[in-house]
């Protein structure tokens, strides 16, 4: 990324750039919300582009807020994880890397969430049960590790 900086927080940029996620715990800490990703097919946490936006704690914020429905959420703005991942090519878009930067984000109101149009579902798991589960994204069991030994 520093060999080519343009606009890293915009997602043109095909050489890869930031986006922000949310490790979005329950109000225990126990459980995290995860969504099944319509275009990856795959669980992970909520989140999504910077759409220019330096801010990615406020990026993480925003998007568990569009993609769970749920409202009294708090981020902590301290980055909990980082994680670069590629992302496949998909119609006119080719293969790009995704900086993911990724905050705690905790639900201290309602936690009855609403599935939207990013996700085939989405479910509050047991951060101790993803932590061993081999079936789970790496990054997943990497954050409830990191969660669980806090």
């Amino acid at each position: 990324m520093l060999a080519d900086p343009g606009p890293v927080y915009e997602r043109r940029r095909l050489a890869g750039h930031f986006t922000g996620s949310a490790w979005l715990v329950d109000a225990s800490g126990q459980r995290v919300l995860l969504t099944h990703h319509r275009k990856l097919g795959r669980w992970l946490q909520l989140g999504g582009h910077a759409d220019g936006d330096a801010d990615l704690a406020a990026v993480a914020l925003k998007e568990a807020e569009e993609e769970s429905g749920l409202g009294d959420l708090v981020v902590e703005p301290a980055i909990f994880d980082l994680d670069r991942h590629a992302i496949p090519a998909r119609g006119e878009e080719p293969e790009h890397w995704h900086y993911d930067v990724r905050f705690v984000v905790r639900a201290t109101g309602s936690e009855d969430f609403a599935v939207g149009e990013e996700s085939l579902d989405l479910a509050w798991k047991p951060v101790s049960e993803l932590a061993g589960d081999v079936a789970a994204d790496e990054s997943l069991r990497r954050m409830a590790a990191k969660w669980l030994s806090r």
